[in-house]
């Protein structure tokens, strides 16, 4: 949904892009996949970097929100 609403021009979104798996490992399966998750990602100024075939967010540890 926070794809469609984007594309709709709304402002705000759910911010899906910042859930990451376990290990800091980006999905696959979000829209685009993970190289679009980690385009916004960067953009919003972390840094991810590729471990094997997969990508990760880098130092995600500081970035967890506590519940």
């Amino acid at each position: 949904m926070a794809e469609e609403d984007l594309k709709m021009g709304k402002k705000q979104v759910t911010p899906y892009w910042r859930v990451l798996r376990e290990g800091g490992y980006l999905n696959e399966k979000y829209p685009s996949g993970a190289k679009a998750q980690a385009a916004r990602l960067r953009k919003e100024g972390h840094s991810v970097q590729s471990k094997g075939k997969r990508l990760i967010m880098k130092d995600f540890e500081k970035s967890l929100q506590k519940l």
